[in-house]
């Protein structure tokens, strides 16, 4: 089977149709072809003469570093056989074999980018107590990714997904609801609201708060029944002298004082409160639930409690003062805290500490901080001449995330010479705080309580070799979804979906890796096993029985398709791509437009 010379694009997409399951990336090695052994250093093929090129992979466990596709390719000549009799097996072909079929053939993740335009969708898997990951199933658990039949071919803006509850904004901007947080008779997605051009939604613990496309933001009951006996709001249409009653309860929130052309751009939530920002970087919290009013300082007002709040409704928006002056870019809220960053990297958090999600040590005389605080993020890096930028932070349940790119610079009284070798260099590292009993932070390690951030090492150092550039670049994250005590990172390493007619048959296609870890009670990380997993892995692809269709015996693990323009079904051309969702003891990958 090595009877042939490979060229170095085919030994490139070979090594990436592999998987090692329950190893992190950071100690893994890659196979050379799809066979369950690789050659040895220096095989040759069937001439016995020429170079065979063969792909060299480095990983340093300790620092977790590593060049997830190649570092560098060499020739390497093997000496002539001592034996002239010695026959070497011819490579085997299958004949009357298309070009598609051949890439399906020799690499999984080909595979899996082309199932995905074929078949968009849903997959769902975890718990099914609240029958969201699978509506028309009495089963308690989905132990596999599992699709979702009435999801299947539909597009989706956004998805959130709660034990009980199921919400999707349709890729016309229309609101789904399914679950028994939804209502128990209901065996599949229900539209709820309609015409509004939804574009994002966050799901606190009895409501769900929507976006729309020009920045207005609405709230509406998570219940059915609490949509039709609730106050309905008058609505316009577009035919001229008409307007109506809404179908369903809903209310508008809507911050104060916006500037011309400032509206609401972001929102995220947590069980009490969500988080509204705006386009000019202004940032405003309100309440999100009907049940409790956030009371552990998520909301970023000092001093605001039920007894002080300011007449008006109960979930009016209130802006965080603290943060005026600072740009802010990026937010994300927990179950009970809040994290904003601007747009020089700095990081403020807010709300509940009790098990060091915000970034602070422990403190039992103050398990909260109702105002915005500065992390300090500068001391994770004492000592190493690199200064930090935090790019990115995701939280949920009580554990929060935070990507930063470290830049290299010259240290007090270095030489001049050493400092140039490396001076400006980017590595690019995430960090976690929070609850570790689940294995949330990452770091393999089950702490119970931790304050200062720590390094996820498997997802932190890492460089690729960029064809394109001709130089090492450093892999960040593409986006991390954190469920309330799990996680998925989608890394942002080198995607390749330009295979087509025109290119080699060995020209494959492949998507992002994407990791695993935390608790995993509900089967929730997708292994089809219980046990929790505080390194991060990778999973299984989420279509299994197509890699089997094909012959194929080893495991391969799960890449998600990149954004890329596809022809669907029909002719009707679009952008799509996959993306993860984390949910409440609940995971799920769709295809989103």
């Amino acid at each position: 089977m090595f009877g042939q010379r490979f060229s170095s694009r085919a030994l490139i997409h070979a090594s990436r149709s592999t998987r090692i399951s329950g190893v992190s990336p950071s100690v893994r090695c890659r196979r050379i072809t799809n066979d369950s052994a690789a050659p040895p250093a220096g095989f040759v093929g069937q001439s016995g003469r020429g170079p065979l090129k063969v792909l060299l992979v480095f990983a340093a466990g300790g620092a977790g570093v590593y060049f997830s596709r190649w570092l560098a390719l060499a020739e390497a000549h093997a000496e002539a056989p001592p034996n002239d009799n010695i026959v070497l097996e011819r490579p085997v072909k299958k004949s009357r074999v298309s070009k598609e079929e051949n890439r399906d053939l020799i690499s999984s993740q080909h595979l899996q980018v082309k199932k995905s335009w074929e078949n968009p969708g849903v997959y769902a898997w975890g718990s099914n107590s609240g029958r969201v990951a699978a509506p028309d199933s009495g089963d308690m658990f989905i132990k596999t990714p599992r699709r979702i039949s009435f999801f299947d071919g539909v597009l989706l803006r956004d998805l959130k997904l709660d034990r009980n509850l199921g919400a999707a904004v349709t890729e016309d901007g229309d609101l789904l609801q399914w679950g028994v947080g939804y209502s128990p008779d209901v065996s599949k997605p229900e539209t709820t609201l309609r015409g509004k051009d939804l574009v994002s939604i966050a799901v606190s613990r009895d409501r769900i708060i929507a976006l729309s496309a020009d920045g207005k933001v609405y709230s509406l009951p998570a219940s059915k029944e609490d949509q039709g006996v609730g106050p309905k709001p008058s609505e316009t249409s577009w035919i001229p002298f008409w307007s109506g009653r809404s179908s369903i309860s809903y209310r508008k929130m809507l911050p104060k004082d916006l500037a011309w052309g400032e509206r609401v751009s972001a929102i995220s939530g947590g069980l009490e409160h969500v988080l509204l920002l705006t386009s000019k970087g202004r940032l405003f919290s309100a309440a999100s639930s009907s049940e409790d009013f956030p009371s552990r300082g998520q909301l970023g007002v000092p001093g605001l409690t039920w007894t002080t709040r300011p007449e008006g409704p109960y979930d009016q928006c209130h802006e965080i003062t603290t943060l005026r002056g600072f740009e802010i870019t990026k937010v994300a809220a927990g179950d009970h805290h809040s994290l904003a960053v601007d747009k020089e990297g700095r990081v403020f958090a807010f709300g509940d500490n009790s098990l060091g999600q915000l970034g602070f040590d422990y403190n039992p005389e103050a398990l909260s901080v109702d105002a915005p605080s500065l992390l300090p993020m500068q001391k994770l890096y004492s000592g190493t001449n690199q200064t930090p930028r935090v790019t990115g932070v995701a939280a949920g349940g009580v554990n929060s995330f935070f990507t930063v790119d470290a830049t290299r610079v010259a240290g007090q009284g270095e030489d001049a010479s050493a400092a140039q070798r490396g001076l400006g260099r980017i590595t690019a590292d995430t960090f976690s705080c929070g609850q570790g009993i689940f294995g949330g932070l990452g770091n393999g390690r089950w702490t119970h309580v931790q304050g200062t951030p720590v390094k996820i090492k498997a997802l932190s150092g890492l460089f690729e070799w960029d064809e394109q550039a001709h130089k090492a670049i450093p892999i960040r994250l593409a986006r991390l979804s954190v469920g309330s005590t799990h996680a998925a990172a989608v890394m942002a390493n080198v995607t390749h979906v330009g295979a087509s007619e025109r290119s080699s048959e060995n020209d494959t296609n492949w998507g992002a890796d994407v990791l695993w870890w935390g608790g995993n009670e509900h089967y929730q990380l997708g292994t089809g096993r219980r046990n929790n997993v505080s390194n991060p892995i990778y999973i299984a692809p989420l279509d299994v029985e197509a890699d089997k269709e094909r012959g194929r015996r080893e495991e391969h693990r799960f890449q998600i398709t990149p954004r890329t323009g596809v022809r669907l079904e029909g002719g009707r051309r679009v952008s799509l791509e996959q993306r993860v969702e984390c949910g409440r003891h609940v995971s799920a990958v769709y295809s989103g437009v």
